[in-house]
């Protein structure tokens, strides 16, 4: 029974994973490498997938913070915002992203719902097919609870996109933990 759950979880996952394409992700690797500083925000378990993603971005060497970062410096051009929301409504997460627009930082969206708020908000728009608080999406759905498949592969899209970020630097795991805190 509980293999057989791992099985279809991880199935979802590559389903909801399946139409990002490497045009995309190549596109986001060249924006994040040019970036002069990045800041990553999402609410809830997308949030911690984000947090994850930026703790990430430092190993790789880029300059990063999150939005509940006291030291977040402003924000402008050449500067990157990248959010994450499977409904792409949530407010808080939104408002932020305004915010973000108007200082001239492109903005990166990473949700279910094209249609949506953030999605129509976005520069750069990456569709991850999972259903959100709001249901179904493109008629997906997952036998996991409330925005779980999303929020789990929103987590492995940014693993891989890490993956990217190392090669297109030709970064070793070595390189990764040189810059990883010494305080743990």
């Amino acid at each position: 029974m509980f293999r057989d759950l791992v099985e279809t979880i991880t199935a979802e996952i590559r389903l909801a994973l399946h139409d990002v394409s490497d045009e995309q992700v190549g596109g986001l690797v060249g924006l994040i490498l040019g970036a002069r500083r990045i800041v990553v925000h999402g609410a809830g378990r997308v949030g911690l997938a984000c947090r994850g993603f930026a703790m990430r971005l430092g190993h790789v060497g880029r300059s990063v913070f999150t939005v509940a970062d006291s030291t977040i410096p402003p924000l402008g051009k050449g500067d990157i915002l990248i959010v994450g929301s499977s409904s792409g409504e949530t407010q808080t997460v939104y408002d932020v992203a305004v915010l973000g627009k108007r200082t001239g930082a492109h903005l990166v969206v990473i949700t279910a719902k094209q249609d949506s708020r953030l999605g129509k908000l976005a520069d750069v728009l990456i569709l991850l097919n999972a259903p959100t608080k709001f249901g179904p999406t493109e008629g997906r759905t997952s036998i996991q609870p409330m925005a779980s498949l999303f929020e789990q592969s929103l987590q492995i899209f940014f693993d891989a996109l890490v993956l990217q970020l190392m090669k297109a630097t030709n970064q070793t795991h070595a390189d990764l933990w040189a810059r990883h805190s010494n305080l743990d």
